[in-house]
């Protein structure tokens, strides 16, 4: 199977781009749920392996954020930092429906 077979398998291809704004937002609670849908993904390692080969600028790649193509743990949101550091967002990879 070639990578291009691959890409077929993986949790975020869709064949209509619908994740895109996941993968690439700012948003903080975006980039979370960028990053569950890649837990439960295949092509994970594979992933993360191309994204640093061909040195991604940003994104979600492999279940970790990218930033000036470098893998970050936290990505910071604009302004002025705050003092005490804030706990990491963990989210449910699609949102509870009651």
């Amino acid at each position: 199977m070639c990578a291009m077979d691959a890409h077929r398998f993986a949790r975020c291809s869709d064949g209509r781009a619908s994740f895109n704004h996941l993968f690439f937002s700012d948003d903080l609670y975006d980039l979370a749920r960028a990053k569950a849908i890649c837990t439960r993904c295949r092509l994970r390692g594979a992933c993360l392996a191309g994204a640093l080969e061909r040195q991604e600028p940003w994104g979600v790649w492999g279940g970790e954020i990218f930033v000036d193509g470098a893998v970050v743990t936290i990505k910071r949101r604009r302004g002025r930092p705050p003092r005490a550091p804030r706990p990491p967002i963990v989210i449910a990879e699609v949102p509870d429906v009651a």
